[in-house]
């Protein structure tokens, strides 16, 4: 076999066997992969039941319930134009609240409802630590 008849055997082995990685990577994340839904993404027609989803919006006003054994928590996400019901069972991040964003990563139920398995709280973009924000002061009192 000559020289260049190798050469293109080569690349053509190292260009298949690329593809062939990419292939196995995305069958890998397909199955893994958490779609991110806002409440007014979802209708009774297309509920994705028994899949891992992220359901995303706002926690609506009024809405948290504290159920008895401590550790359930009934509240309701909102994206401004419809509304879902979620269930929690667990410790809910400190940030949580009324009138705050939410990520809740879990399953949707058949009646339309969501069951949280994790809780992603969302806090203001302009927050930054008490110890950052009294550094930044003493620079910008230092360099006037």
């Amino acid at each position: 076999m000559k020289a260049k008849h190798q050469r293109l055997t080569l690349a053509l082995l190292a260009v298949a066997a690329i593809v062939g990685a990419a292939l196995l990577a995305l069958s890998a994340l397909r199955d893994q992969a958490a779609f991110f839904y806002a409440p007014s993404d979802v209708t009774p027609q297309t509920l994705p039941l028994g899949k891992a989803v992220r359901l995303g919006g706002m926690v609506e006003k009024g809405s948290i319930k504290r159920a008895s054994d401590g550790v359930t928590i009934h509240f309701r996400v909102t994206d401004g134009r419809a509304t879902t019901p979620v269930t929690f069972t667990g410790i809910a991040p400190d940030l949580f609240k009324e009138d705050s964003g939410v990520v809740a990563e879990g399953e949707f139920r058949p009646d339309g409802s969501f069951v949280a398995t994790n809780l992603l709280a969302k806090h203001d973009e302009k927050y930054m630590p008490p110890e950052v924000a009294g550094k930044m002061h003493e620079t910008k009192t230092l360099k006037q």
